[in-house]
């Protein structure tokens, strides 16, 4: 009956599960991803004074202007690829990957290949 927001908790606490086991630092950044059903989002987070120093989706600009479809993998490597981008511009190059509760698998998945392929190491 509730389906969708058994899925939604399910996805919450596998999220807390796997943030209890990992932090981001000014040295080495936590790469949260999200994943709604027609975007993806990812940024890089500093969780030890609580900022964002990098952002990147496929709602930006630059995306709007270059993805067709922004629900498809390749939306999401090319969203990968500009958040290394930025990142490799502000003297980041390693990262944690926190996938957010998400398989690993997909979208997901396209969006780290992109980020690996953009210069991040992880």
């Amino acid at each position: 009956m509730f389906k969708h927001k058994d899925k939604k908790e399910h996805r919450q606490k596998r999220h807390l599960r796997v943030r209890a086991k990992l932090s981001g630092t000014a040295e080495r950044p936590r790469l949260a991803v999200y994943r709604s059903e027609k975007h993806i989002y990812a940024q890089l987070i500093d969780d030890t004074k609580g900022i964002t120093l990098v952002s990147a989706s496929t709602v930006d600009r630059e995306m709007r202007d270059s993805t067709g479809k922004p629900w498809n993998v390749e939306a999401a490597s090319q969203v990968g690829k500009l958040l290394a981008k930025k990142a490799l511009e502000k003297g980041i190059s390693s990262v944690v990957f926190d996938r957010g509760g998400f398989n690993f698998h997909g979208r997901v998945k396209s969006l780290a290949d992109g980020a690996r392929e953009g210069g991040l190491k992880f």
